[in-house]
């Protein structure tokens, strides 16, 4: 395949899915009734996205919307590690957080100001994958979950491929007519995508969101030759 930039762009992420349509007969059809995958320039900083990510973590969309609205209303608007810390641990309970939330958010906060987190965008750029998420998963309450989606949403890394996130395993069934696999089966099924999972993993939760028709010819991709 063609070489794309290391950050997803509405640009490139159409092009790489032309690419992996060429491949893959599911992509195709997934083009032509779903569209091309949007990634959109970041909101919030990378620290807050990080924030948003944990609040997020086995809620529901509706429950962790209200918990963040009430949040950054008690930081008035800025999402920062000094704000953080400094509002007091009940104020961030009364906001509907639970004790371990508080403590990551709090650890996260800690080690972003001592520089055992680095979450300087520039800084960002120049990192490896591997190295993003061994600094993340290092912060109490962030695992590889978390940070797979900070690497996926905010930085726009191109080769994700969340494999423990049952709903993109069930969007990759439904895509794909195939049972749904378990994280250790779509890790090898996710093989021929590379460089490009992220895009497969966007067209998978918007498969299972969606469920689109898929009545046109495919075949599930091969193991086989793997």
């Amino acid at each position: 395949m063609n070489a794309i930039e290391p950050r997803l762009t509405r640009a490139n992420a159409r092009q790489a899915a032309l690419l992996l349509a060429r491949q893959d007969a599911v992509i195709a059809r997934l083009t032509q009734v779903i569209g091309f995958p949007v990634f959109s320039h970041p909101t919030d900083t990378p620290f807050a996205a990080l924030v948003r990510t944990i609040i997020q973590q086995q809620l529901g969309a509706a429950a962790a919307h209200t918990i963040h609205t009430r949040l950054v209303a008690a930081l008035d608007d800025q999402v920062t590690p000094e704000r953080l810390l400094a509002l007091p641990g009940q104020t961030l309970r009364e906001a509907g957080l639970s004790d371990r939330k508080v403590a990551s958010l709090h650890d996260l906060a800690a080690k972003t100001l001592n520089g055992d987190v680095t979450l300087d965008s520039g800084r960002l750029a120049e990192q490896s994958d591997e190295t993003v998420t061994a600094q993340l998963t290092a912060v109490r309450g962030i695992g590889l979950w978390s940070a797979q989606i900070f690497l996926m949403f905010q930085l726009h890394r191109p080769n994700i491929w969340p494999t423990g996130d049952l709903a993109m395993r069930r969007g990759f069934a439904y895509a794909w007519g195939v049972p749904t696999p378990t994280a250790e089966r779509l890790q090898r099924l996710g093989e021929p995508f590379r460089p490009f999972r992220s895009v497969v993993a966007w067209y998978s939760w918007q498969a299972g969101r969606l469920k689109p028709d898929m009545t046109a010819p495919h075949e599930p991709p091969s193991e086989a030759s793997m």
